[in-house]
């Protein structure tokens, strides 16, 4: 499968989507369950094994990608709707991470607003370099605001085939609520305001 952005394609060779119930913790049941998802495009990586100086086509290309790990996540996380985002990427060992960053800028996050709607707020990210098999925690946290503490969560993966040394591994996570019976205080989901999270 091949996504073209600005005079540049950007081939996908794999796609996963994991999917995580918590019905529970602590022994306590939950009121809603907490869904957790990560859609991921294992891509090549058109600049491994050679330094690049001007990144623009990647971030250009990186639109497309957007796009379609949004789909997946949204059809992933039905039938909720998302409270919470998160992004990362592994870049295989003949990349930089900063190809990896070069996915991941406003570029890549505006069709991700698009999809989940809600505001502006700082989608939080984790890029690495890395063999295949290499875990990656990726953190997520309010689309709408930054300061509803109850929405601070995030994903821990592992892809045992990505990424090779010549692919990134695009990840976007996402959740339908905040932690199961957190109560640690902060602005509550519901008093949310704007995209900062000030009321």
């Amino acid at each position: 499968m091949t996504l073209a952005g600005t005079m540049m394609k950007l081939k996908i060779r794999r796609s996963h989507a994991l999917v995580e119930n918590h019905w529970s913790e602590a022994g306590r049941k939950a009121d809603i369950p907490l869904r957790k998802i990560a859609a991921v495009l294992i891509v090549e990586n058109p600049y491994a094994g050679r330094y690049v100086k001007n990144l623009n086509p990647l971030i250009a290309a990186s639109a497309a990608l957007g796009r379609e790990l949004a789909a997946m996540a949204v059809a992933a996380l039905a039938p909720h709707q998302a409270q919470s985002l998160g992004k990362g990427a592994l870049v295989g060992i003949a990349g930089e991470q900063e190809h990896a960053n070069a996915l991941l800028t406003n570029i890549f996050a505006e069709p991700l607003r698009a999809a989940f709607g809600g505001g502006k707020a700082w989608i939080s990210s984790m890029t690495k370099v890395a063999a295949a098999g290499t875990p990656i925690d990726i953190p997520m946290n309010c689309k709408d605001a930054l300061y509803v503490r109850s929405h601070y969560d995030g994903m821990t993966l592992m892809l045992p085939d990505a990424p090779m040394p010549d692919e990134i591994a695009l990840i976007l996570c996402a959740a339908n609520r905040g932690r199961l019976h957190a109560r640690v205080g902060g602005l509550a989901y519901d008093r949310r305001k704007g995209e900062d999270g000030l009321v």
